[in-house]
């Protein structure tokens, strides 16, 4: 896997800067053989170099009878470019000079122009270039000197064949030579650039493999995928975490649930045995008791079954709410009065307050009713019985308010943050707290299925608010 990204990537540099060099060297070719087919081409001298102004020069020449002469623009334009001039007839005699040196010759053989225009000659230590004044059957020659010393002028002379081959062997050459470069040029980069892809792989193979302790300084080009991958491990290492967690509560709570339903299935067990059993010869007032006992027993077994159902159809979103509008203050004082008139809770202190005694709002009140039960129960079980609990309803806004507030043992930081976690049970847990572990649970998702918000405040030693927001 890490060669053949690493070759993928090779293999591409590589492409591309060999075709680079041949489009360049195809380039170039070209634009010598449009110079050299055209010397209007671009590339070609400009109007403003030597040669190109000796060959325009003509222009500036005037024949008269008196004799030739250069006008004043040709004066000019000599002056300005460090210049001079001289005319020849057809016998290469001088008829016209202008700055010309004085050490330049009068007469010229076809020899000695052909030799001052290869050659800098140094009796007038100029660049000569040579031009043609035709008029009516004559003919003029004139020479135009320069004599800047930044001037050179190279003849070169070469075999057609000769040059193909050895442009041939050049461009070969060059494209090998390049080759070679690039390649080590791509191989050192790919290695740098590929070197990162090569750890990335390496850490999600780890993080696939549930090995979360991954971490890598964010830098160079992958800068932002290292911190995704750091971000991503430190999110499955706590959601690992979590999940132990979770399984660990889990157990425990199918012990605590276990053991909670077995021991009043061996009460049902027990006291249908013996009722069945024709030794034992009871009262009618014997059977009513031991009647009642099974249906206590049968009944918290029924409810502790119902809590398991509700809480997966909360969890899992299948519960329908069947949403009416209810006058939530009534309903929070029944479900206080019905608290109070069970036997089992007749001596606890529950003070009920609202801010008006009707307040509507539109809920599906046998699951609010649920909600509000679990809190009152939850602070009476944990929590002894001189406590005073509190519960008030308000309207605050658009929002009602609900809130139950006892002045207890508390909870403590570290377990305030579960109390509505599935299968959690506090350690104030008291005697009187035996059910499935999910009422709590159980009320944090009627309320955030109804669209509320639920917040719990508690210090230890200080008591614990509960409050819904509707």
């Amino acid at each position: 896997m890490k060669w053949r990204l690493t070759g993928r990537y090779l293999f591409s540099v590589v492409l591309i800067v060999v075709i680079v060099i041949i489009m360049n060297i195809m380039v170039v070719l070209g634009l010598f053989v449009l110079q050299a087919m055209n010397e209007d081409f671009p590339l070609a001298e400009s109007e403003t170099s030597a040669e190109a102004i000796a060959r325009s020069f003509k222009e500036h020449i005037l024949i008269a009878e008196s004799g030739p002469s250069v006008t004043e623009r040709g004066k000019e334009i000599l002056r300005d470019n460090q210049a001079w001039v001289q005319i020849l007839d057809e016998n290469g005699r001088e008829i016209y000079r202008y700055l010309a040196p004085e050490a330049a010759r009068t007469k010229y053989t076809p020899i000695d122009i052909v030799q001052i225009y290869k050659y800098v000659e140094k009796e007038v230590l100029s660049t000569v270039f040579i031009g043609e004044k035709t008029v009516p059957n004559h003919r003029y020659s004139y020479l135009v000197g320069f004599t800047t010393p930044y001037l050179e002028r190279q003849v070169l002379t070469f075999d057609s064949r000769y040059l193909g081959q050895v442009l041939k062997v050049f461009s070969l050459t060059i494209i090998a030579v390049d080759g070679i470069i690039a390649l080590c040029t791509a191989y050192i980069f790919s290695k740098r650039l590929t070197k990162p892809l090569h750890i990335l792989i390496d850490s999600i193979k780890s993080l696939a493999n549930k090995n979360y302790n991954v971490y890598h300084r964010p830098k160079g080009v992958y800068k932002d995928v290292f911190s995704n991958i750091n971000h991503l491990s430190q999110e499955l290492k706590s959601s690992e975490m979590e999940r132990k967690k979770l399984d660990a509560m889990k157990e425990e709570w199918i012990g605590n649930i276990s053991h909670d339903i077995k021991t009043p299935l061996a009460s049902i067990q027990g006291y249908a045995e013996m009722m069945k059993d024709p030794e034992y010869q009871f009262s009618v007032d014997e059977m009513r008791d031991y009647a009642e006992i099974i249906e206590r027993k049968s009944i918290y077994l029924k409810d502790v079954i119902e809590d398991l159902n509700l809480s997966t159809r909360l969890k899992n979103r299948e519960l329908t709410l069947n949403k009416n509008n209810i006058n939530i203050v009534r309903l929070v004082r029944n479900v206080v009065i019905d608290t109070l008139n069970d036997a089992r809770y007749s001596n606890r202190t529950i003070d009920f307050q609202c801010s008006d005694e009707f307040i509507s709002i539109e809920v599906d009140g046998i699951l609010i009713r649920r909600a509000i039960s679990n809190l009152i129960y939850n602070a009476i079980v944990h929590n002894e019985e001189h406590i005073v609990i509190k519960v008030r309803v308000e309207k605050n806004g658009l929002h009602t308010l609900i809130r139950v507030e006892d002045n207890g043992k508390g909870i403590k930081q570290e377990e305030l943050g579960r109390i509505f976690d599935r299968y959690f049970r506090g350690t104030n847990t008291g005697e009187l707290h035996k059910g499935s572990g999910l009422g709590m649970a159980i009320t944090h998702d009627i309320i955030i299925a109804h669209g509320g918000d639920i917040q719990v405040k508690s210090e230890v030693g200080q008591g614990t608010t509960i409050e819904i927001r509707l």
